[in-house]
């Protein structure tokens, strides 16, 4: 029987890795992540896993990216300015293709900014920040019980297409109490691996769906990882078409399998005239003016992408295909309205609105928004 508990966003994200299998946590305390660290610290021995605090964030992902290697379920998490510190690495789990869970709990900016302020100022950091063309997978929640559903999808998916993925949470959400049932059971999925492997297999061979078979460390085969364009083997290569081959194949299983990666939440879209989109922490503002709109004979709705790379194209486009009106809301200056922008084209009105400033959107703004004759 599921029970119900008052619980915290970042404290059910821990529970929920946990339930995933999660039993690994390296990182550095920064608000507004701390607690993430902290139940962590006190969780994981209780349940056979090991928690170390780092000396700062880059070793902190070196070390999970180390620890997933050896075949345990990882995760580190952090905050802007140390969400900076582990591009370099979060690179290397890309292109080595390390299946690991990176949180983080977004803060105003930039730099040190307001290190306990609501802001969603790292979603174009989530896709681009380490450098090259890589695969990216960005969950964002928008409530504490999706801090442990979502937590558990993150782990699934990183595991299931050897890929880190970023679980973009915000202050908002991380620090919301509410009460939530914890389910009884939950699906975990575990990384594709090789039993008794040949010691001479090639490490990287792609099967079908081009994710290869991982053969964890100390289980019968030693292979080489590198940051550095590798060939089947591991090894490094400056051979272009293989170079190649190698980037198109991580980009390509991550493309090929949108359907199952990609998640939205929509609400009223049926008969929308006007839509907000919103994600995170925004959803909860949002939802209160779309049903105050609605009272007032309003035909809005709320798309909310769950999944924010790869970004929901199909379904943003199918969704607004009545639209006359978006309202987009985000705390930063304005990072998705320049992508709902290029899918919905320029037939369409957009109105933006955001925050920079350390508070909160509130449902009044993005109302007047709604309302707003154009």
């Amino acid at each position: 029987m599921a029970k119900t508990v008052l619980m915290q966003g970042n404290e059910a994200c821990v529970e929920g890795a946990i339930a995933a299998g999660m039993r690994f946590y390296a990182g550095y305390p920064i608000t507004p992540s701390t607690e993430i660290a902290e139940v962590s610290a006190v969780r994981l021995p209780k349940v056979g896993g090991k928690f170390i605090q780092m000396e700062d964030e880059i070793a902190s992902i070196a070390c999970a990216i180390g620890a997933s290697v050896a075949g345990v379920k990882s995760m580190t998490a952090t905050s802007g300015p140390g969400f900076s510190l582990k591009q370099e690495n979060l690179g290397y789990a890309c292109l080595a293709e390390v299946p690991l869970v990176v949180v983080d709990v977004q803060r105003s900016g930039p730099s040190t900014g307001l290190p306990t302020s609501p802001s969603q100022g790292d979603v174009m950091m989530a896709k681009w920040g380490t450098h090259g063309d890589h695969p990216i997978i960005a969950i964002a929640p928008s409530s504490v019980k999706e801090c442990y559903t979502l937590a558990v999808r993150c782990f699934n998916l990183a595991e299931k297409y050897r890929t880190p993925v970023i679980f973009l949470m915000d202050e908002i959400i991380g620090h919301l109490r509410e009460g939530i049932e914890i389910p009884e059971n939950v699906e975990v999925i575990n990384r594709p691996t090789v039993e008794n492997p040949h010691p001479k297999r090639p490490a990287y061979a792609p099967t079908d769906n081009l994710i290869p078979a991982m053969a964890p460390f100390g289980e019968g085969q030693r292979y080489n990882i590198t940051g550095l364009l590798h060939d089947e083997s591991g090894f490094p290569t400056n051979d272009t078409k293989i170079a190649g081959d190698l980037v198109t194949r991580l980009m390509k299983k991550i493309e090929n399998n949108y359907d199952d990666i990609v998640e939205v939440e929509e609400t009223h879209m049926e008969d929308a005239e006007v839509a907000v989109f919103c994600f995170g922490g925004t959803a909860r503002a949002a939802s209160s003016a779309v049903e105050t709109a609605r009272k007032k004979g309003i035909k809005c709705g709320m798309f909310r992408p769950i999944t924010i790379w790869p970004f929901a194209d199909k379904e943003l486009k199918e969704a607004m295909k009545n639209v006359k009106k978006i309202v987009v809301a985000e705390h930063n200056w304005g990072q998705l309205v320049n992508e709902v922008r290029r899918v919905v084209g320029n037939d369409k009105i957009i109105e933006f609105v955001g925050k920079i400033d350390g508070t909160v959107i509130t449902p009044d703004e993005i109302l007047a928004k709604i309302e707003k004759e154009d």
